[in-house]
């Protein structure tokens, strides 16, 4: 029989926040501008996250980016749902993001846009992408 005390260990777990503080990206010049913090560096993070095919790089843990390649060529109200739920899925893995929810969809001839609402530990703020067929 075990001491009760080896049953109910007293342990304390201290848990530390990591800031968001990265560099910041101009994706239309391609170079590091500075940096950046709280919900621009989480909006930043939605972006890689959401344009990083998982399981296509190495550098990347497999938690990391989203699935969205195999959705190319397949029915559109098909894409629509699991867009939403691929992205709920991809964005969950930051501990920043509390729910994504409010999805909206433009279909084009040859892309969706899908727009939705991140609500985060920052703030509340809309984000969105744009997917080709």
């Amino acid at each position: 029989m075990l001491p009760s005390a080896m049953l109910t260990p007293n342990v304390t777990i201290d848990e530390n926040v990591q800031p968001g503080l990265t560099w910041k990206v101009d994706w239309d010049k391609k170079r590091i501008v500075g940096d950046c913090d709280e919900i621009e560096s989480l909006q930043q993070a939605i972006y890689i996250i959401l344009n990083v095919e998982r399981y296509d790089w190495i550098i990347h843990s497999w938690n990391f980016g989203s699935e969205l390649k195999d959705l190319f060529g397949m029915p559109i109200p098909w894409v629509q749902s699991e867009l939403k739920r691929r992205i709920k899925e991809a964005l969950s893995m930051d501990d920043r993001i509390e729910d994504v929810a409010q999805f909206s969809f433009e279909t084009g001839r040859e892309s969706i846009h899908v727009s939705f609402t991140v609500y985060s530990v920052y703030g509340t703020f809309q984000s969105g992408m744009e997917v080709s067929a």
